[in-house]
């Protein structure tokens, strides 16, 4: 087997192998870190890495296999964590130079079922400070770069765990999205991801505002792998006491019966989006699949009206929050950016806080009445293909609500189920996804769909990392914050 072909197999079909001994969870380690210490130099897409202690997850997965005693039903299977998510043993530095690199003593709720399950833990990955924007880097450890072309971001804040699966490394990756923070790095790289309903995947610590519209959530390269993931991430937790009710279902069983019948609504201008050309015609021919596939497919117009305006004193108050918690005599070790945006947010007033809360409220009412007429709702994921990779976030080149996150945030706001799928990549050989969004609390719907979808795509990957052809060599840290700190 080539080690393309290794680098790059699903979840599933390494479990499959696992059992019939034509592959042991020790060689497929050994494959993911060869191909990290021959990637990772070029998309530093890892904050924390640990070759020994995977290796020895690895081990005693291969020792339960050979005795037919897989200790879960992910025994053996490697991933990625996200920097923001808490993993005992690993430091959390949340992107941050304010950080510390004290190391956790508990697991998240998603770790530890990742754990329970017998997963191997490759190692934590890049985010933005605090989680912040769409883009990945920050003066902590510098750009994160997209496997598909070096001179590109990856997107975020889940950017490094999409870079490092992208570029084949591990068979998961654990992001989290409070915005769009799984979707739009996936959509960037090539990859398929769910945000689930929120309150389906425990979590804890929940804490600010953002705690009402963040969850962590599987980035795979395939749907089955993401229904997979799901069953263990899914599992209860005492922990959350927003977490919905247990479900014990196999969410791999949702992924049969197509969209044949189903009403879809595709909507290129959410909320008053606009859509670069090859974008647009890339997810048109997407909606026209759908309705190949059986589905009546219609354009229900903007649905809503554009959200900038009513719900930015919610960010800003976010952010505000996160940067009350850091000690002043470390505010100028944050990225500018995201410190000038937080000191915005230190201006917000009740009053306005207040709005954006019933404007949300709103949103999720039209929502659910929405959804009363359309089964599902098609969005391209992303506006853009994925930007340079020093493109300055909040700019006008990179607008937080124009081009960043115009389809992704609104459903964090209400809470519903949405996944970014792959649905071809532009002239310039960067991948576009589409939206796949479903009324709350039917995961079952999007992941049925995304299912039949995928059906109808031949997978694409960057087996060969294409190097910048601009003039310009790609930017380091030290170009916008001086050198990474240690």
């Amino acid at each position: 087997m080539s080690d393309l072909k290794l680098a790059y197999m699903s979840a599933t079909e390494a479990l499959r192998r696992y059992r019939d001994k034509s592959l042991s969870p020790v060689e497929a380690t050994q494959a993911a870190l060869a191909r990290m210490d021959a990637i990772e130099p070029k998309i530093n897409a890892f904050m924390t890495r640990d070759h020994e202690t995977a290796l020895g997850e690895a081990n005693a997965s291969e020792a339960r296999w050979a005795k037919g005693e897989p200790i879960g039903p992910l025994d053996g299977v490697s991933v990625t964590i996200k920097d923001l998510i808490p993993m005992k043993d690993r430091p959390l530095r949340n992107g941050s130079a304010t950080s510390s690199d004290a190391l956790c003593e508990v697991d998240a709720p998603s770790v530890a079922r990742l754990r329970e399950a017998g997963c191997v833990f490759l190692g934590k990955t890049t985010s933005p400070e605090y989680g912040w924007k769409g883009i990945t880097d920050g003066p902590l450890f510098g750009f994160t770069r997209n496997p598909w072309n070096l001179a590109h971001s990856p997107g975020g804040s889940s950017g490094g765990a999409a870079a490092a699966l992208a570029a084949g490394i591990g068979h998961l990756a654990l992001g989290n999205d409070g915005g769009g923070s799984v979707r739009i790095p996936v959509s960037y790289s090539g990859l398929y991801g769910l945000k689930p309903t929120f309150g389906r995947v425990p979590d804890h610590p929940r804490e600010g505002i953002f705690c009402m519209t963040s969850t962590e959530g599987p980035m795979t390269r395939c749907v089955a792998d993401a229904a997979l993931m799901l069953n263990e991430l899914a599992r209860p937790d005492a922990q959350d006491w927003y977490a919905l009710p247990q479900d014990d279902r196999d969410w791999r069983d949702s992924l049969e019966g197509g969209v044949a019948g189903l009403r879809i609504a595709y909507a290129p201008g959410l909320g008053g989006a606009l859509v670069e050309p090859e974008v647009l015609e890339l997810t048109d021919a997407a909606a026209r699949t759908f309705a190949n596939l059986g589905a009546l497919v219609e354009n229900p117009g903007p649905v809503f009206e554009p959200l900038e305006e009513a719900m930015t004193a919610h960010w800003l108050a976010g952010f505000a929050a996160i940067l009350r918690s850091i000690p002043a005599d470390k505010h100028d070790l944050l990225d500018p950016r995201f410190r000038a945006v937080a000191e915005r947010g230190l201006g917000v007033t009740v009053a306005e806080l207040q709005a954006s809360i019933v404007h949300r409220d709103r949103l999720g009412t039209l929502m659910n009445q929405f959804h009363q007429d359309w089964d599902l709702l098609l969005t391209p994921t992303l506006p853009t293909p994925a930007p340079l990779v020093d493109t300055p976030y909040h700019s006008q080149g990179l607008h937080r609500w124009n081009h960043a996150t115009p389809f992704t945030v609104p459903f964090n706001l209400t809470g519903q189920p949405g996944a970014s799928i792959p649905c071809g990549v532009t002239s310039g050989g960067l991948p576009v996804g589409l939206q796949i969004v479903a009324a709350k609390y039917r995961d079952d719907l999007v992941l049925r769909a995304s299912q039949a979808f995928e059906q109808t795509m031949q997978p694409v990957w960057p087996n060969e990392l294409v190097e910048t052809s601009l003039a310009e060599p790609v930017p380091t840290a030290a170009d916008r914050y001086g050198e990474p700190v240690a």
